[in-house]
């Protein structure tokens, strides 16, 4: 019995010795991973949903133009001033942001510290050089390739969930899109992660295709809203910010919702009636996204600043 205990102390002894890292409190211990067992009836294999491994969440993946190895061969080791892409896939504004995120959805930068996967992830870094390419040359000498590919680190997939065009004051633009992003990346740990991010891209047209001239994202907060309230919710904001503060609300009317787009619509003090649409992240806070007052009848697009009643209130 004593030997025994004596073995049990030593052998626990050399484990504590190790390097073992802690995770929550708890020893962390590397994920096992089962070979997946091969299926001559491909068949079974091409229809199985591998949708549902990839994100938690139940929106539509709207990247899904397919391109598969067909598409990605002609383009494997070269640099992105080597490459020339079909103008077929920017001959619209949509064109151009669908399939410039559909390319990247495969595409992966992860690292040695920033870990995820049991093996090859998508497409590696193939897509990279190509998706560079469906940025304006303005944008492309602001943001040079090796900086471009360094934004992607740690990012394994990508998936684009939200996409709707938004309006804008300024006729000349081609378009001004709304986006919502959900990424797989790795961690120090290997274990993959989920981050969302919303923001806004426009294009314009060079060399008489549609190529990608700003692109602007925030990430998404999931414990934010939760604990600072009223600031991440369409009709809170609405009422403090357009009503508290600017004393513009006479009556506000019930909100309508479709899908993610909020509308909330106000009869003013002033004798206008207003409308404000938000849209609704995955974290459940509300972006506005415009403004409208009504003239003769038709919504036109205005702009509010609620801080400046902030300000004549002080």
């Amino acid at each position: 019995m004593e030997a025994t205990r004596k073995e049990m102390f030593m052998k626990n002894k050399q484990h504590y010795k190790k390097d073992v890292a802690l995770v929550m409190g708890a020893e962390f211990q590397k994920q096992q991973h089962r070979d997946a067992m091969i299926k001559e009836d491909n068949t079974a294999y091409n229809t199985y949903d591998i949708e549902r491994f990839f994100r938690p969440s139940c929106r539509s993946v709207l990247n899904n133009r397919l391109f598969d190895y067909h598409f990605f061969n002609p383009y494997i080791d070269k640099k992105y001033n080597e490459i020339i892409l079909p103008t077929s896939l920017m001959i619209s504004p949509e064109d151009t942001i669908l399939n410039y995120f559909s390319i990247l959805r495969e595409a992966e930068n992860l690292t040695d510290n920033l870990v995820a996967g049991c093996g090859t992830v998508g497409e590696a870094r193939i897509p990279f050089p190509i998706a560079f390419n469906f940025l304006t040359t303005d944008y492309q000498q602001k943001h040079p390739y090796p900086k471009y590919l360094s934004s992607f680190k740690g990012i394994a997939h990508t998936n684009l969930i939200k996409f709707k065009q938004i309006p804008t004051k300024n006729p000349s633009e081609h378009g001004r899109y709304f986006v919502e992003l959900e990424t797989i990346n790795g961690s120090p740990t290997g274990v993959s992660r989920f981050e969302y991010y919303y923001g806004y891209i426009s294009t314009t047209k060079e060399n008489n295709v549609y190529k990608i001239d700003t692109i602007s994202l925030t990430g998404e907060d999931f414990l934010c809203a939760a604990y600072h309230g009223w600031a991440h919710t369409g009709e809170d904001i609405v009422d403090v910010e357009y009503g508290h503060w600017c004393n513009l609300i006479k009556k506000k009317m019930p909100t309508k919702k479709d899908g993610y787009v909020k509308t909330i619509e106000i009869i003013g003090t002033d004798g206008n009636d207003y409308r404000f649409v938000f849209f609704q992240l995955t974290n459940d806070t509300d972006i506005l996204i415009s403004q409208y007052i009504k003239k003769n009848g038709a919504w036109e697009l205005t702009e509010i600043d609620p801080r400046k009643c902030v300000k004549n209130i002080e």
